[in-house]
């Protein structure tokens, strides 16, 4: 009848934000290779002003976007681990 007391689970902001920051990094490929399918979508009409020079410069658009982001979110991981140590040590 009676329902426990149940208390919130509370994360520390640092360790919240380094799992969302490996969870982007796990999300990345994924979204790579959706963004890589695009092009295929585009089709190949005699209409269409979007020519294989075109595609090929969003592709690797996309791969240097990609390499970016991950070098970003790497770069912010490793920066939380190097401030981590310090905290607890207080």
């Amino acid at each position: 009848m009676s329902t426990p007391n149940k208390s919130a689970v509370f994360l520390e902001r640092a360790s919240y934000k380094q799992r969302r920051l490996t969870d982007a990094v796990r999300l990345l490929p994924f979204v790579g290779v959706v963004l890589w399918a695009i092009p295929l979508l585009w089709g190949a009409d005699e209409t269409s002003a979007i020519s294989n020079a075109d595609a090929l410069i969003y592709v690797f658009g996309v791969w240097v976007v990609l390499i970016g982001l991950s070098a970003f979110i790497i770069n912010r991981l490793q920066g939380d681990d190097a401030v981590a140590p310090s905290d607890s040590a207080d």
